[in-house]
């Protein structure tokens, strides 16, 4: 099988966010993979160890900086990387980004699953995976805990809050995975050399033939949480029950009950 494995490169989850002109700021905090993304090449990884054969493309959009993320994804296994650069995507959404990936997996040609972590550390929309699968016409499989593919299709264990659900598509087939899929596996030294040798192709837009997609929501506005202000007052008295009834009285004359 041929399994591209979708990442992103995000803020460090312990940075210290802030609005600035409407924009999200978030400091000097160090770029990383994508903390769910971790567990996408994971379930690809395992796919590849299951069919022998296989291979792993591990695939992002971004700047020139994101070629970190896609090298972790490398030094845990992945075969090869490929980056999806050009300035005209400075502003994309999730539908924009969703159009660019399947573009993308398309001039890669071949390709029979897409892995995506359940949503990125930074929108959380959680939505692209859904989105690629429509553009390309293929098969969404979501929320997936463990992936069986035999005789071209692929079974997953869906985790859900009422429990599980079985559930199976035709391959091609995108899938998202949650962290029940296996924890993610630490880049070997040998994967980290490796990675550090690898020359990782960028495609810019036309590459992929595709035009620059116009975003369908747009961040207009974006403010700090408004400073609350809470007044607490220490009841006291004497015994228990005088506390209580203070308490009571309180209440009342408040008209809380």
């Amino acid at each position: 099988m041929k399994i591209i494995a979708c990442i992103k490169q995000v803020p460090d989850s312990e940075a210290k966010v802030k609005a600035e002109n409407g924009q999200v700021n978030t400091g000097e905090a160090p770029l990383v993979i994508n903390p769910f993304d971790e567990y996408a090449v994971e379930g690809a990884l395992q796919q590849k160890e299951a069919d022998n054969g296989s291979t792993v493309t591990a695939l992002c959009i971004g700047p020139e900086s994101a070629k970190e993320a896609l090298k972790h994804a490398l030094a845990m296994g992945a075969d090869e990387a490929v980056l999806i650069s050009d300035p005209a995507l400075n502003e994309l959404d999730t539908v924009g980004a969703a159009r660019v990936l399947a573009a993308a997996i398309q001039k890669i040609g071949g390709v029979d699953m897409v892995v995506f972590g359940r949503q990125t550390l930074d929108n959380g929309a959680g939505v692209t995976s859904a989105q690629t699968a429509r553009v390309l016409g293929w098969g969404m499989l979501g929320l997936a805990g463990q992936i069986k593919v035999q005789d071209g299709t692929a079974r997953v264990e869906r985790v859900i809050e009422e429990g599980r659900q079985n559930v199976s598509a035709k391959l091609p087939v995108v899938v998202s995975v949650v962290q029940s899929i296996g924890e993610p596996r630490y880049p070997s030294f040998m994967g980290i050399r490796k990675a550090s040798k690898a020359e990782i192709p960028v495609w810019s837009l036309s590459d992929i033939g595709v035009d620059a997609p116009s975003a369908v929501v747009k961040r207009t506005e974006l403010a700090n949480p408004p400073e609350r202000k809470a007044q607490v007052e220490i009841i006291s008295g004497d015994t228990p029950e005088a506390i209580a009834e203070t308490l009571v009285e309180k209440i009342l004359a408040e008209k809380v009950l």
